[in-house]
C-alpha cells in the first residue's frame, strides 16, 4: 500500500481539548458544541497499538457520517457538519483535520454501551458458554459459535473510563440511567441494528453485533453520538463466507485482535507493535467495509 499521512495525535490551536480518547480527541467549541477527530490510533484489549493504521480516522468518520443520514427518520443525532469549510476558523486552518473531524451538539452522555447483537460471538459466546444466558437473556441449548440468533438481544454494557467494559442486566441498565431512559435507549437500538442489519445484508456485509452511545440535549431530548455502525464498534462478517460453528471472515477490527493472540502477550500495556502486513491488511479491511456499504470509494 502507498504511504500515507498518518494522524496519532492532534492539537488544535485555539481550542481546548475536553477528552483524548483510545481513538477520538475531543475539544470544546463554545459551550454547546463540541468538536470530535478520529485519529488513526487503533486499541485492541483496551490498550492502544503503538502503530497507526492509515486512512483509519477518516474512515470511521465517513461512515458514521452514512449511517446518521441513514438512519435519520429512526433517531435524532449529534452531527452538525461533517465539512471542514463549515467549521469554526479554528479548525479550517488545519488541513490534517479534513475528513476526520465533525462538529457536533454537546449532550450529556449516558454512561453505558447499547449493545445489540443478532449473533453469537465475542463475550456473548463465552457468556452462553459458561452459562447458557447473554445479559440475563436464556437462550437455547445447542447453539453454534456465530449462529444467528431467534431475535436481535439488547445487552447493554458498562462504560468503563479504564478496563473492561462489563455485561450487565437489563435490570441493572435501569438501575443506572432510570426506567423511562432504559426502554428509550433499549428501543432505539434494536430499531437501528435492525434497519441497519437489513441495509447491510442486501450488500452482502452481515452485521453480527454493534454497540451505540446516546447522550441527553440540554432540551431533553435522547440522541445518537459518538461513531456509529463502524468497524470499530461492530463485528462486520462477509455473507458470501459465512458459516456458523467458526470464526468468521471480517472487515472489522477482530482481524487486529486475532493477531495478538498469537503472541506472546499480557494484554497489558506496552502494546507490541503491529508489522505492516497486518496494518495494510487493517486498512484494507476497513476500506471494503466502507466501499460495500455506501457503493462509493473512499477519496484519498
Amino acid at each position: 500500500m502507498q504511504a500515507i499521512k498518518t494522524v496519532s495525535e492532534t492539537r488544535v490551536a485555539g481550542l481546548s481539548l475536553a477528552h483524548r480518547g483510545k481513538v477520538r480527541d475531543v475539544y470544546e467549541v463554545g459551550d454547546d458544541l463540541l468538536l470530535l477527530v478520529a485519529t488513526d490510533r487503533i486499541s485492541a484489549f483496551d490498550c492502544v497499538m503503538p502503530n497507526p493504521i492509515p486512512l483509519k480516522g477518516r474512515i470511521l468518520t465517513a461512515l458514521s457520517v452514512f449511517w446518521f443520514d441513514l438512519l435519520s427518520d429512526i433517531t435524532a443525532h449529534h452531527l452538525i457538519t461533517a465539512d471542514l469549510e463549515q467549521m469554526p476558523q479554528e479548525v479550517r486552518r488545519n488541513e490534517e483535520l479534513r475528513g476526520r473531524s465533525v462538529l457536533c451538539r454537546r449532550t450529556k452522555v449516558f454512561p453505558v454501551e447499547c449493545v445489540v447483537r443478532g449473533y453469537l460471538e465475542g463475550s456473548g459466546w463465552k457468556d452462553y458458554l459458561a452459562s447458557g444466558e447473554v445479559c440475563g437473556h436464556k437462550l437455547p441449548e445447542g447453539l453454534l459459535q456465530c449462529g444467528k440468533l431467534p431475535e436481535p438481544l439488547f445487552t447493554p454494557a458498562t462504560k468503563a473510563s479504564e478496563g473492561h467494559d462489563e455485561n450487565i442486566s437489563e435490570k441493572h441498565f435501569a438501575e443506572i440511567i432510570g426506567k423511562t431512559a432504559a426502554q428509550k435507549l433499549k428501543t432505539l437500538s434494536l430499531a437501528i441494528y435492525r434497519r441497519a442489519s437489513e441495509y447491510a445484508a442486501a450488500k452482502g456485509i452481515i452485521i453480527a453485533d454493534t454497540k451505540f452511545e446516546f447522550g441527553l440535549t440540554s432540551d431533553g431530548e435522547i440522541i445518537l453520538i459518538d461513531e456509529v455502525l463502524t468497524p470499530d464498534s461492530s463485528r462486520f462478517w462477509s455473507a458470501e463466507d459465512y458459516k456458523p460453528g467458526r470464526a468468521q471472515a471480517s472487515f472489522d477490527k477482530q482481524f487486529v485482535r486475532e493477531y495478538l493472540e498469537t503472541l506472546e502477550w499480557n494484554k497489558q500495556p506496552p502494546a507490541p507493535e503491529l508489522p505492516p502486513n497486518i496494518v495494510d491488511a487493517t486498512t484494507s479491511r476497513y476500506l471494503e467495509a466502507y466501499k460495500i456499504l455506501t457503493g462509493k470509494s473512499l477519496e484519498i
